[in-house]
């Protein structure tokens, strides 16, 4: 054997042994980089704390088909990879396995009697459709208790309905909050949303304030006022003046202004609340904020012999984004409000007044009563005001007692109504709502997974002529690189014909 090749054999050996110790060390020693913008692919530290604090072992089992077409395919491995992550962190407390409910009849019974419906999902196959019954749940189990996630979402809430699962199980007492009930609040049937969210960390109770007496609030942390509509007595306001001093924490979300879709008048609602608020030094404004970042309004409109619906924007219901690096609405991007009116500060330093919600840079506040006209044309110029706050925390000491308050000015963005009208509601108005009781009882707990998820990124608005501009310069620019290309192209060959001629010329 020549040097030569001795020495190509040497290499090829060194070659193969670093990647067989590559291989060795990447199994041993796991890790991965995350480059998506608010970190999706990462654990968060929420997640690390849950794990961290598991009182008894874990067991996951994905219900997973096999043959999935490859976005459901991505899902499945993404989960995989997370489960090798959770695994790790617990150093074997949680352990997992993979079922194929499709392999027997028997599996697919076990899938079905715990909760795990299968879903159909379209897939290609030799350039056919065709239907495919399909299996993406998971079931986490501790002891004897079980939660189910029915259905794995491929984006990322993945990591929060997987520890939201974990945690429920993990929580050993549950805090008790009370939802007061007495003045027209909706009941808590009617925040069916709202309600399956928080059943995970706490024990939401109904507490009635009415007659002359009230129950005991030793056992509240904090209560909950959604939406009160009656004149409420003095003595009601009293009562909680009493309980904040005391060190309670308190959710205000009510209606400052009174909508009316069949009248589309909004006036002013009295019912003791914004004079009561005025006492910790919040203002609440009698206006109307509207935004140019809003929802829509579905209404019925004619043309000819055909009746069509139809959304027409409608910027009294502002939709805004949370605030970056606040700890209630950060990373929210949708959250809806419907009617709301301006906060305001005029305390002193007792209490640190803090926005937690306002509106986008294109914004105005309209003085009550007000006709919601829906067939306004809205133009930029009518946006006259910037990131007015509709959602506010107040944190400070009574008589020696920290205690922390949200304030929202709208009752109904977490109420999804009675039972045969309820409405489906934006995920983030759920959040938002979860996330300000979760920041009034100090625990940050599953907050930062709720705020980590896919955020929508609508168009900003622009002016009709800017928008006219754009169209022509995306049809007619590039037409005209083109039509510079051809130009210059030609030319070149202009040229190059010129001095081969010349060339010749002289040549002869």
């Amino acid at each position: 054997m020549s040097q030569r090749s001795s020495r190509f054999s040497v290499n090829w050996l060194l070659v193969v042994g670093i990647i067989v110790m590559l291989n060795l060390l990447s199994a041993r020693f796991y890790t991965r980089f995350d480059w998506s913008e608010n970190k999706q692919f990462t654990l968060s530290s929420a997640t690390k704390g849950i794990l961290r604090d598991l009182p008894e072992p874990v067991t996951v089992r994905a219900y997973f088909s096999e043959d999935l077409p490859p976005d459901f395919l991505r899902a499945r491995n993404q989960f995989k990879e997370m489960l090798v992550e959770y695994a790790a962190l617990t150093r074997g407390n949680l352990v997992y396995e993979f079922i194929n409910p499709n392999e027997s009849e028997e599996l697919e019974k076990e899938a079905s009697e715990k909760g795990l419906p299968p879903v159909m999902i379209e897939v290609r196959e030799k350039d056919r459709k065709k239907q495919m019954r399909a299996y993406l749940g998971a079931t986490v189990e501790m002891g004897e208790e079980m939660e189910v996630i029915p259905f794995i979402p491929p984006d990322g809430s993945m990591e929060y309905a997987l520890s939201s699962a974990i945690r429920k199980l993990a929580v050993q007492e549950k805090p008790t909050l009370g939802f007061i009930q007495g003045h027209g609040e909706p009941e808590l049937p009617e925040l069916a949303q709202v309600m399956a969210e928080m059943s995970v960390l706490y024990d939401v109770q109904p507490y009635w304030i009415a007659g002359g007496t009230v129950p005991s609030v030793d056992r509240y942390p904090a209560m909950l006022w959604v939406n009160p509509v009656d004149t409420i007595p003095q003595w009601h306001f009293d009562f909680l003046d009493d309980y904040i001093s005391n060190g309670g924490r308190l959710l205000v979300a009510f209606n400052p202004v009174k909508g009316d879709f069949v009248e589309f008048l909004a006036t002013p609602a009295e019912n003791g609340m914004k004079e009561w608020l005025r006492n910790y030094g919040i203002v609440v404004e009698r206006n109307l904020v509207v935004d140019n970042r809003c929802g829509a309004l579905t209404l019925q409109q004619t043309q000819g012999f055909f009746t069509y619906a139809s959304n027409v924007p409608f910027p009294y219901l502002p939709l805004m984004q949370g605030i970056s690096g606040n700890p209630i609405s950060g990373g929210l991007d949708a959250v809806m409000f419907q009617f709301p009116s301006e906060l305001k500060y005029e305390g002193d330093t007792t209490f640190i007044f803090e926005p937690v919600l306002h509106t986008s840079a294109q914004a105005h506040a309209l003085p009550l009563p007000q006709v919601l006209d829906v067939q306004r044309q809205w133009t930029l110029a009518d946006y006259k005001r910037e990131h007015i706050t509709v959602a506010a925390s107040l944190t400070g000491a009574l008589r020696g007692e920290f205690t922390r308050m949200v304030v929202m000015t709208d009752g109904d963005f977490a109420v999804n109504g009675p039972r045969d009208q309820a409405r489906q509601l934006q995920p983030d108005n759920i959040n938002f709502f979860v996330n300000a009781v979760d920041w009034l009882l100090d625990d940050d707990g599953l907050v930062q997974l709720r705020n980590r998820l896919v955020q929508s990124r609508p168009i900003e608005a622009m002016e009709d002529g800017t928008r006219t501009t754009l169209k022509f310069l995306n049809f007619l620019l590039p037409v005209a690189i083109v039509l510079i290309i051809g130009l210059i192209r030609f030319q070149q060959r202009r040229s190059l014909r010129k001095k081969r001629m010349q060339a010749d010329y002289s040549n002869s």
